[in-house]
């Protein structure tokens, strides 16, 4: 069958490389696709990914039977409700669904009316109200513009004064609409945890646990960013924390069925505190995470495309999911300067040969083919190295050699990425 997947990042190229080892795909588009999704699939990189009565003209002609939407916003914009309509299988949930991503007051009421344990917030369009909030409270303190941000509509006030500043920021316009209501949460303490399900027909197949690192910097140092990198499993994680995770995905799949107008098909993923009184959803994503993608399809055995494909015909029943019992651990090589002000076009070396490592494969974040056909730098996260291992120390040595075989001008990365996995909890 053909498939298209929508995005242009480490992400999409991790699905178009699940996607492609599956017997069922013939031909594997990605639109706009990287440097690395080149290799693999056919970059169609005139096509607008929120453009959904284009990719329902582009399905047609090329006789697409599946689309998979990686990023957020094409789903906010409703690109699968359009597809849908045209009679395309999609993996992504329509536009409704989507809200729990592209509205944080949205997603905050759903897991209040259904019981999902959360952090205390106020959701606000009154600038007033919010800054007496933050009186009232005090700090540590969360604000966060209530839609989509590219990832920077989040701050984490250490002091009152920071916390006003945030308010301030998202009521000026810092980042337009989206921040026209805001959410102020209590800050919660404790370790992340990602864990992310295929959902279909009010079921929530839980995938693997996986553990972002948002710090730019070592030691959970600097800037805030997309995400430098990614393991899976979490050790640290208890039995009964799991439990209570996976027992938390599963109320909020009920949910989706209960109260959405139509079924919910893609993934939910659940961004989880793991608070002293238990774990916290800290956030919903409406698809895949980034890096954790990388992490947790490594470990996949079982077949994405029919997986896919069940979810997105309402068929949660028929999937069996298969996991494998080795460590995955995904380093990320970003342009110098990232998450702030960083240079494109650096010519990339030593794909090839870190690719060739047992057990390594590097998935491009921010790359592309130039003029004269070189690998060059095009976004902040440039590659995902990504290797597997028996034990997690095997598995992280591998990624960080591999690291160390590809050079970019301007390369930075974190050295201490599952550092976290080797110690136990205080």
């Amino acid at each position: 069958m053909n498939i298209l997947v929508l995005g242009s990042g480490g992400r999409e190229h991790a699905l178009a490389w699940a996607l492609a080892k599956s017997p069922r795909t013939d031909k594997l588009y990605v639109a706009p696709g990287n440097g690395g999704t080149a290799a693999i699939a056919q970059n169609v990189s005139d096509l607008d990914a929120l453009d959904g009565d284009a990719i329902a003209a582009f399905c047609k002609e090329h006789a697409v039977e599946l689309v998979v939407i990686g990023p957020e916003a094409p789903l906010v914009a409703g690109v699968a409700d359009i597809l849908r309509a045209a009679g395309i299988a999609v993996f992504g949930p329509d536009a409704q669904g989507a809200q729990l991503e592209g509205s944080k007051t949205f997603c905050k009421e759903f897991m209040r009316r259904h019981g999902i344990p959360t952090a205390d917030y106020l959701s606000t369009s009154d600038e007033a109200e919010a800054h007496a909030y933050i009186d009232r409270m005090g700090a540590p303190i969360v604000v966060k513009a209530d839609g989509l941000a590219a990832g920077k509509g989040v701050v984490v006030a250490d002091t009152v004064e920071a916390a006003h500043e945030a308010v301030t920021s998202c009521f000026d316009g810092a980042f337009g609409k989206a921040g026209a209501t805001v959410v102020i949460e209590e800050c919660l303490t404790g370790p992340e945890c990602s864990l992310l399900a295929f959902v279909s027909a009010g079921r929530a197949l839980c995938m693997a646990t996986a553990q972002d690192h948002k710090r730019a910097y070592d030691g959970d140092k600097g800037p805030n960013t997309g995400g430098m990198g990614a393991y899976s499993p979490v050790p640290i994680v208890t039995a009964d924390e799991l439990a209570s995770m996976q027992k938390v995905m599963k109320t909020a799949a009920a949910a989706t069925a209960e109260e959405f107008d139509h079924d919910y098909r893609g993934v939910l993923y659940g961004g989880f505190m793991l608070t002293p009184a238990g774990p916290k959803v800290l956030e919903y994503n409406a698809r895949f995470g980034d890096p954790e993608t990388q992490v947790v399809l490594a470990r996949l055995e079982s077949d994405l495309v029919d997986v896919m494909m069940a979810i997105a015909e309402g068929r949660p029943d028929d999937i069996e999911l298969a996991w494998s019992d080795k460590w995955a651990v995904t380093v990320v090589l970003a342009s110098g300067g990232y998450p702030r002000a960083y240079e494109k076009g650096k010519v990339i070396t030593g794909v090839d040969e870190a690719n060739a490592l047992p057990d390594v494969v590097v998935f491009h974040a921010g790359t592309a083919i130039d003029a004269e056909g070189r690998l060059v730098t095009a976004g902040g996260r440039v590659l995902d190295v990504t290797a597997l291992g028996d034990t997690f120390e095997q598995a992280r040595e591998r990624a960080y050699q591999a690291c160390d075989l590809i050079d970019f001008e301007g390369k930075q990365f974190r050295t201490d990425i599952g550092a976290r996995a080797q110690h136990p909890r205080a």
